[in-house]
């Protein structure tokens, strides 16, 4: 790798931290270089300094941007066994509470949250729910709340529904029109959408799962240590914490502070 291209890395996202208070600096590089590369080709810029120099200057260039830095691929119900697990293990503690609050953390899209809200549903939690959807895109939180998928992606969705343990039809949760599958507002009415990031935010709520799946696989060792912490803090005691297949607490300070639950589905519960 072009050693000008990690000087002029870290002088654009030191750039749009100062600009937009949008702190990429501490995302894993690889990562960053890769999705940068991208940019740049879409934006038609030769060098990341020519790439800098219109994101400073155009704010509708930085709008653009944050498709680049965040990641927003995912599918409803992603990783099957994941909520399986989360049904089989994590809710009956939660009927247990008077009320319950959840927090999807980098919810992208939305397709865990709609996921989610679906599984409150059927176990018959979400009437006494508050889910808190929260991310740094704001496109991406927008589409989130619309609640609109494609219908090209249903087959699949409907696939990892019946493999989590759905006791319905997917299609039961949606409307079909015009190439797009219209989740039910009844589901929205218990959802909260924000802007909240995880690098310079602070905890908001008192919350009893934090669920924030393949999203701390793209920032370094110290931005994840922050996030750890700060689903600790945000838990209430004996809370749960559900992180990607990929991600672990293995190497983080919070380590001692939770014990894995599900073994393999990386579900822990706050000690």
């Amino acid at each position: 790798m072009d050693p000008d291209f990690d000087i002029e890395l870290q002088l654009l996202l030191q750039g749009i931290f100062l600009k937009y208070q949008h702190d990429f600096r501490h995302y894993a590089t690889a990562s960053l270089r890769r999705r940068l590369s991208q940019a740049m080709d879409h934006f038609g810029c030769r060098t990341l300094s020519q790439l800098q120099d219109r994101v400073l200057h155009e704010p509708d260039v930085f709008s653009q941007m944050l498709r680049f830095l965040t990641v927003q691929v995912s599918e409803m119900f992603r990783d099957p066994s994941y909520f399986k697990a989360l049904r089989e293990h994590v809710i009956p503690v939660l009927q247990t509470y008077p009320s319950i609050k959840i927090w999807i953390a980098g919810c992208s899209k939305g397709e865990e949250v709609w996921s989610m809200a679906i599984l409150l549903e059927e176990e018959g939690l979400l009437e006494r729910s508050i889910i808190y959807a929260t991310d740094i895109n704001t496109e991406a939180l927008a589409a989130a709340e619309s609640g609109i998928f494609g219908l090209d992606h249903m087959a699949q969705f409907s696939t990892n529904y019946q493999q989590a343990g759905g006791k319905k039809s997917l299609s039961d949760y949606y409307s079909a029109a015009y190439n797009g599958a219209i989740f039910r507002q009844s589901l929205k009415s218990h959802i909260v959408f924000a802007d909240h990031s995880l690098a310079t935010d602070n905890v908001f709520s008192e919350v009893h799962l934090v669920s924030c799946r393949n999203v701390l696989i793209y920032f370094d060792r110290e931005l994840q240590n922050r996030a750890i912490k700060l689903f600790y803090d945000s838990l209430v005691h004996r809370g749960f914490l559900g992180i990607g297949p990929k991600e672990t607490l293995r190497f983080s300070p919070q380590d001692k502070s939770f014990s894995e639950i599900v073994s393999g589905e990386r579900i822990y519960q706050r000690l």
